[in-house]
Parts: structure tokens; C-alpha cells; sequence
């Protein structure tokens, strides 16, 4: 399976955000010359706010590629739809709920095997999750004390997932509105990117 495996912290550098959401990621950011400092063509802002989206999620450009398309097809707003796409993945929701400490650690968790979702065994991490779907931890898997410690530190509470800490379980109670979204993007230039 094909995943993205560079240096993380020396990615958000290169980024000029902290799309790994690591504490200590940027903090040598403000050292030598970052790419926001540097003239970039309409072009390049363009290609640099996909390649920040992308790495906010940790898909690959093939991947990316394909939830564009299928935002294209779907109706006249596309950016919030590839948004609302990506924050639907199954290891994303698992990050997002507290079970990992990073999505990387989210799909290793996914492929391992360790959740449900609606009581059945499902390992893919790109698996495209709906309003009213329950993740829960499998019982062999709360043996781990890593699932309880990463819920004890989780940053997150958004309002389209309702978490059940003493269960480890999480349902997505909706869809999230582009407002909600945990991240820093400007998807219109995503958009003009790919309408070139």
C-alpha cells in the first residue's frame, strides 16, 4: 500500500503549516528562507495549497486526484465537497476522535484491524464513512493501553462527532459544514488549479 513517508516536521516547514498537528513541528519555521517568504507565481500558490491539503490528509496525488474528479462531478461547488470527502475517511474520523495521535498513527491503527464500523471489521483506511456510522474499538483491541492514553490527551471536540470515552466508541452525528473543518486551506485555489 502506498502512503506518504517523508520527514513530517521538515514537510510542515516546507508547507508553512502545521499539517501534521505536532506541537513542536514549526518550530523551526522561522529559520532560513520558508516558501511563503519567496515570490511564488498564481501558479505555484495554487499548487501549494494542494500539496497543504493533501498532506493535511496524507493522500497521494493519484488518490487526490480521483476525490477532485468525483467533487467535479457532483455539483457547482466543488472545494467544500473534496473537503467534506476527505474529512469523511475512516482514518481521518479515527484521528479526529482521539484514537490516534496522528492520522499516520490513524491508518497503521485502520489497517491493523482494530475498529467496527456498525459492528462489522474494517480495515481500509480510506473507507468513506456516513452520518449516523459507529466506530468501535474491537474488545481484543482495549486491551492496548494506546487507545485510552491518545483519548486522555484528544484536542478535538467537533460538532459532528459525539465521543463515548468510557466505551471507546465515536458516531458521526453529520456532515460537517466547511466551517468546522480542523484545517487551514483556501480551496477555491485548489479548485482554479485543477479548471486550468
Amino acid at each position: 500500500m502506498a502512503k506518504m513517508m517523508g520527514p513530517r516536521f521538515k514537510m510542515c516547514r516546507s508547507l508553512g503549516v502545521n499539517v501534521v498537528g505536532h506541537p513542536k513541528a514549526m518550530d523551526r519555521a522561522k529559520q532560513g528562507t520558508s516558501r511563503d517568504a519567496r515570490k511564488l507565481s498564481e501558479y505555484g500558490v495554487q499548487l501549494l495549497e494542494k500539496q497543504r491539503l493533501r498532506s493535511y490528509y496524507g493522500v497521494l496525488e493519484k488518490q487526490f486526484v480521483r476525490y477532485v474528479e468525483k467533487a467535479f462531478r457532483a455539483g457547482s461547488n466543488p472545494g467544500p465537497i473534496i473537503l467534506t470527502s476527505l474529512e469523511m475517511r475512516l482514518d481521518n474520523i479515527v484521528y479526529r476522535m482521539g484514537f490516534a495521535r496522528s492520522t499516520r498513527q490513524a491508518r497503521q491503527m485502520v489497517n491493523h484491524g482494530h475498529f467496527l464500523i456498525n459492528g462489522q471489521k474494517v480495515d481500509r483506511p480510506s473507507y468513506a464513512l456516513k452520518e449516523g456510522d459507529t466506530i468501535t474499538l474491537k474488545e481484543k483491541s482495549r486491551e492496548s493501553k494506546i487507545f485510552a492514553e491518545n483519548m486522555a490527551g484528544n484536542n478535538f471536540a467537533l460538532p459532528y462527532l459525539e465521543m463515548d470515552i468510557d466505551n471507546l466508541t465515536g458516531t458521526i452525528i453529520r456532515k460537517p459544514t466547511r466551517e468546522e473543518l480542523p484545517i487551514e486551506i483556501n480551496e477555491q485555489l485548489i479548485i482554479e488549479f485543477y479548471s486550468r
